[in-house]
């Protein structure tokens, strides 16, 4: 039987694959600038520590610039808004390969981090609806784990590209990749009418919901426990694992196939039992990451952990952005915006938590210790979605215009109320 999407149970539409082809280009972007740095910082005439300023101006522009973004294209059409998102992604890149001037090159950063948020921000939503209620979480799961991929496959190979060519050899590629992607987008994206019925107050109010901050709470803390760690893995293998510098790679490519395998899974499970897999997900989280604490002295020990984190980690991820789109009901789009700029806010706040911890007496094991307090907190935000709400036991309720019933497996029904 034919699911709501018109496709077939536990097939997804090729618009989900083609929308996480579009995330894995900016996964891309967004992290292959690491790779970059020395070259970047040689050829731009600044210090390797200013040429780090790229990497926190995207950060910054999808915080701030998602939310913007997705309000500002919220009337248009959700096709053209991604040929526009995907345009100006690829006019960032061109304008930054371009350029001799660090400060041009910083605000095309800035310019193509807020085209990945109008981007992510109506991709979540099409997704899902495409792929309908029974297969909304894979969907996000899939789209989530073109972003996972990027740092598997694109940002290595970028990054090697990078060495070859020099740094604007990369950025070249995504411009024509991005160009190519747009043809798809307009090509198999099904085309809608103008988003008139949508308005700004309803976005807006969906906000109200305490559930969707729970979601989001717990997408800002996860992401931040297993970045803080992440950040500073590298003298954590090095200095304490034993583990020589031309190998780290290698074990940075095992957290990139946990995390890939974590997405798969919470993609997989999360429509049938979200609440649980979220739950047992962050606690073996924080297990994995205390035990980063005693046992990273060891290789062996050290690079199963690492693969460990990423799996458990990024097994929530999936799971809290597709119930923050459904707690939104009939105004998703600035929700899913939001999520972005969560996930994003995570990493910011968790490096920076790391960083401190790294100068403290606990050393090494300071940005494990601090990620592991982190995924703990995460249980708590998931602990209070799993529960209860009062008159409406085993309901959670959700934000919508008219009032429906949506099947949400782990035994329980998600009721949205009309609004008057």
């Amino acid at each position: 039987m034919p699911s709501a999407s018109g496709t077939a149970p536990g097939k997804l539409p090729f618009v989900v694959w083609v929308l996480a082809a579009g995330t894995f280009l900016m996964g891309t972007t967004e992290f292959v600038i690491a790779g970059l740095l020395p070259e970047m910082a040689s050829d731009l005439d600044v210090s390797v520590s200013h040429a780090g300023l790229l990497i926190t101006a995207f950060a910054v522009g999808m915080i701030v610039g998602g939310p913007t973004m997705a309000m500002a294209t919220l009337r248009l059409p959700q096709r053209r808004t991604l040929v526009l998102a995907l345009s100006v992604f690829a006019l960032g890149h061109v304008v930054a390969a371009l350029s001799t001037s660090f400060t041009i090159v910083l605000a095309a950063r800035v310019i193509t981090a807020l085209a990945t948020g109008a981007f992510w921000a109506v991709g979540f939503v099409i997704a899902t609806a495409a792929a309908g209620p029974g297969n909304s979480t894979r969907s996000v799961g899939l789209m989530m784990g073109g972003l996972t991929l990027a740092n598997v496959i694109g940002v290595p190979i970028g990054s090697l590209a990078g060495q070859l060519t020099g740094w604007r050899g990369p950025f070249w590629a995504l411009a024509v990749l991005s160009v190519l992607a747009a043809a798809f987008v307009g090509r198999f994206i099904p085309r809608t009418e103008q988003r008139g019925k949508v308005s700004v107050r309803a976005e807006v109010r969906a906000l109200r919901q305490g559930r969707l901050w729970l979601a989001l709470a717990a997408a800002v803390l996860i992401m931040g426990g297993v970045l803080a760690t992440y950040t500073y893995i590298t003298p954590l293998l090095t200095d304490r694992a034993g583990i020589v510098s031309r190998a780290v790679p290698l074990v940075l490519v095992a957290f990139g196939v946990g995390a890939l395998g974590g997405t798969a899974i919470g993609g997989r499970l999360g429509d049938r039992r979200p609440m649980a897999t979220t739950i047992t997900a962050a606690a073996a989280t924080a297990l994995v990451l205390l035990a980063l604490v005693p046992l990273s002295s060891g290789p062996v020990a050290a690079i199963v952990l690492v693969f460990l984190m990423a799996l458990a980690g990024f097994t929530v991820n999936p799971v809290v952005t597709s119930l923050a789109v459904r707690f939104a009901g009939d105004a998703p789009t600035l929700t899913s915006a939001l999520t972005t700029s969560a996930y994003n806010t995570g990493i910011a706040v968790g490096s920076a938590l790391a960083g401190r911890a790294l100068d403290s007496s606990l050393g090494l094991t300071g940005p494990a210790m601090v990620g592991a307090v982190m995924a703990v907190l995460t249980l708590l935000p998931l602990i209070a979605l799993a529960l209860p709400l009062g008159d409406t036991p085993r309901r959670a309720r959700i934000v919508g215009q008219r009032a429906t019933l949506i099947p949400v497996p782990d035994d329980k029904a998600v009721s949205a109320p009309s609004h008057r």
